[in-house]
């Protein structure tokens, strides 16, 4: 019953099912049928439980929708980020980010998640300083917005690379390009989360790095800043 739910993930499309959505799989194969409502909850009522219920419906636990997924077959998401991650070089000229992108796909394709959003987050990080180092009149801007939003960095100014690393965090930089109203508050806002979490899983922690994260940071930070700062 667990590989027809699976199915019904994988090539059904279907986010939840229902008893007679597994019904029908049995009617498909000409399987006798036993009480399928009963051992659905049944599944959901173990300890560690196979099904989690949503909404009056059913979805595989993920742990179990993972433990299939690595027998049968490739997630739908796993192809999507990888296509995602195998077409971004075309579209980044810096060696530099191409560098910190290969790294990000050998790490995704190993299952080292933790490892994944960490460097998806440097290469995001390193485009938008070539971003700002790419226009003079853009780097201008972010230069006047420094003392705007830290009246104690007095005198600071950037004209290259390094002195983004030397003077100013990562946080600040991206303080700075809101207060300068260089990027919009929703690219604001991807940036904050995401380094809030690439700052969760660089430390050593208890905190568990599963493959949803990883594929929700780099769709956000690919698409939404890398390809949208240009």
């Amino acid at each position: 019953m667990c590989l027809f739910a699976w199915w019904l993930h994988v090539h059904g499309g279907k986010e939840l099912f229902e008893p007679n959505d597994i019904k029908r799989c049995y009617d498909r194969l000409h399987l006798s049928q036993i009480n399928i409502a009963m051992n659905l909850n049944r599944m959901a009522d173990r300890k560690p439980a196979d099904l989690m219920r949503e909404r009056g419906m059913f979805k595989l636990a993920r742990s179990r929708r993972t433990e299939l997924d690595g027998k049968y077959g490739v997630h739908h998401s796993v192809i999507a980020v990888d296509k995602i991650l195998t077409d971004l070089p075309a579209m980044v000229p810096n060696i530099e980010e191409r560098s910190f992108l290969q790294e990000a796909l050998t790490c995704y394709r190993s299952k080292a998640f933790r490892a994944c959003i960490v460097m998806v987050w440097n290469l995001a990080y390193a485009h938008l300083l070539d971003w700002l180092l790419g226009d003079p009149n853009r780097l201008a801007t972010f230069n006047t917005a420094i003392t705007k939003r830290y009246p104690k960095k007095t005198g600071l100014t950037i004209a290259k690379y390094d002195d983004f690393t030397d003077e100013l965090k990562e946080r600040e930089v991206i303080e700075i390009c809101n207060t300068a109203n260089l990027i919009n508050s929703s690219i604001f806002k991807i940036l904050k989360d995401k380094l809030d979490r690439r700052n969760i899983v660089a430390h050593p922690s208890t905190v568990v790095v599963v493959q949803h994260q990883a594929d929700d940071t780099i769709s956000e930070l690919v698409n939404n800043v890398v390809l949208a700062l240009t």
